[in-house]
């Protein structure tokens, strides 16, 4: 009978000098691809009709329409890192589902290796995506207001602003550990509990917790940007 392997780090395919390339890393890329590609198309084909060009505008106007709930006045502007989070979040998780992810192995000069794994079932993806997050927020922030915002983290004024200043920057890499651990602890969960579930009760019995993935993995992709966007319309704020 074939063991169960379930590995919490992505295992490297192939070494670029030390740096390993792992499993994760190429389906984040490959899902990079597919949406460069997908928006490439649509770019070149806006004027024609068909049913992908339909269901995307269709997809960029909901996402469009509730980034505006959040920040009705500046939504075209914040709205390009809004969508591109939430797209390659939810493609990227989803990705794990496929047929063949964690099954196709290679050996990678030390040993057999899934050549395949959810992008955002590896902490690195999700901290790599968290800190592009937080660096926009910081970007924004500083566009916006200027020297302004950086008051909020170096204040001498009095001790008071000195020591909120201080909790300011430490919420900040809060934010990043918040974003990252709680989408890798989501996501890896799932496929988790899908291999167990496959590998216990093969054929027809995991297709419920597929479809459960699935919502799981919009979801997280959902709270991921919605938060971003939030955090975004919070730093360019003007302080009373």
């Amino acid at each position: 009978m074939t063991a169960l392997h379930i590995s919490i780090s992505a295992e490297p395919i192939f070494y670029l000098g030390k740096l390993g390339f792992t499993s994760s890393m190429l389906v984040s890329l490959l899902t990079t691809i597919f949406l460069l590609t997908i928006a490439h198309q649509f770019y070149r084909n806006q004027k024609k009709t068909s049913h992908l060009s339909l269901i995307i505008q269709a997809l960029i106007e909901s996402l469009y329409e509730f980034a505006q709930t959040i920040t009705p006045h500046k939504a075209g502007k914040f709205f390009p890192v809004f969508a591109s989070i939430f797209l390659f979040v939810m493609f990227a998780s989803w990705a794990g589902l496929l047929p063949g992810v964690e099954t196709i192995q290679i050996h990678n000069s030390q040993a057999f290796v899934p050549l395949f794994r959810g992008g955002t079932a590896d902490l690195n993806i999700t901290l790599g995506t968290a800190l592009v997050a937080v660096f926009m927020i910081q970007i924004f922030g500083i566009q916006s207001l200027g020297s302004d915002y950086l008051k909020k983290f170096i204040n001498f004024s009095n001790p008071i602003n000195f020591f909120v200043g201080i909790l300011e920057l430490v919420s900040e890499f809060a934010r990043i550990m918040s974003f990252s651990f709680r989408l890798f602890g989501n996501i890896f969960a799932g496929e988790v509990l899908l291999a167990v579930i496959a590998f216990l009760l093969p054929l027809f019995v995991p297709l419920p917790f597929i479809g459960l993935e699935l919502f799981v993995g919009f979801i997280q992709a959902l709270v991921f940007a919605t938060l971003t966007l939030v955090f975004i319309n919070i730093a360019t704020a003007k302080s009373h």
